[in-house]
C-alpha cells in the first residue's frame, strides 16, 4: 500500500479516531487502551525490523496477546509479536486446536474460518485479515449470529463472541 492510500484511508476515519462516539465503557476501554495505545511497550525495541504494515499489524497483535492472554495459538507469522506479549502462549499447528482463544485468520481463507468459528465461545477473539480484499466477506461475518462485537480496522478486523452483550459494529481510525 502506498503511503499517499495509508493517508488517505487514515483521513477517510479521522472522525473515529480513539474510540469517540463508543458509548459501552468496554468497547471504549479496548478501542483506547488495546487497539489505539501509542505508548511504548517494553518490546516494541525488539520488533523494529519489519516494514511498516507488518510492524504496525504486530504491535497490534502484541497488544492483544498482552491483553488476552492466550494458552494456545496456531502457529503464524506473526508469532514472535504474539510470544511477545504473552510468554506463556504454546504453539501448535492448526490441526490440533480444540479451542479459538485467540487466532488470526486471512478474509480470504473460508476453509479455515468455517473449522475455526465452530471452536469459538464466549472468550474467543479472532483476527481478520485483508477486510479491503473481501468486503462481501467481512459483512457476512459481521451478520453471523455467533459474533457480537466487530472492530473494522481496514487493514484487519477483530471479533468478539461475549453472548451477553448486545450486537455491535465499529469502524475505528488505526
Amino acid at each position: 500500500m502506498t503511503q499517499l492510500k495509508h493517508w488517505l484511508v487514515w483521513l477517510s476515519r479521522i472522525h473515529h479516531s480513539w474510540g469517540f462516539g463508543i458509548q459501552s465503557p468496554t468497547d471504549y476501554a479496548f478501542v483506547r487502551y488495546v487497539v489505539n495505545e501509542h505508548w511504548p511497550y517494553y518490546a516494541y525495541e525488539n520488533l523494529l525490523d519489519d516494514d511498516w504494515m507488518q510492524q504496525k499489524l504486530g504491535r497490534l497483535y502484541f497488544r492483544l496477546a498482552n491483553w488476552r492472554q492466550p494458552n494456545r495459538m496456531i502457529v503464524d507469522h506473526y508469532q514472535r509479536y504474539w510470544q511477545a506479549g504473552c510468554k506463556k502462549t504454546q504453539f501448535v499447528s492448526d490441526s490440533d486446536i480444540d479451542h479459538v482463544e485467540l487466532a488470526r485468520v486471512d478474509v480470504d481463507d473460508e476453509n479455515t474460518w468455517n473449522r475455526l468459528l465452530l471452536l469459538c465461545d464466549e472468550h474467543s477473539v479472532m483476527i481478520v485479515e485483508g477486510l479491503w480484499r473481501n468486503p462481501k466477506r467481512w459483512k457476512s461475518l459481521v451478520k453471523d449470529a455467533r459474533v457480537m462485537t466487530t472492530f473494522n480496522l481496514y487493514y484487519c478486523g477483530i471479533l468478539l463472541f461475549e453472548k451477553k452483550r448486545y450486537k455491535h459494529h465499529y469502524t475505528i481510525n488505526f
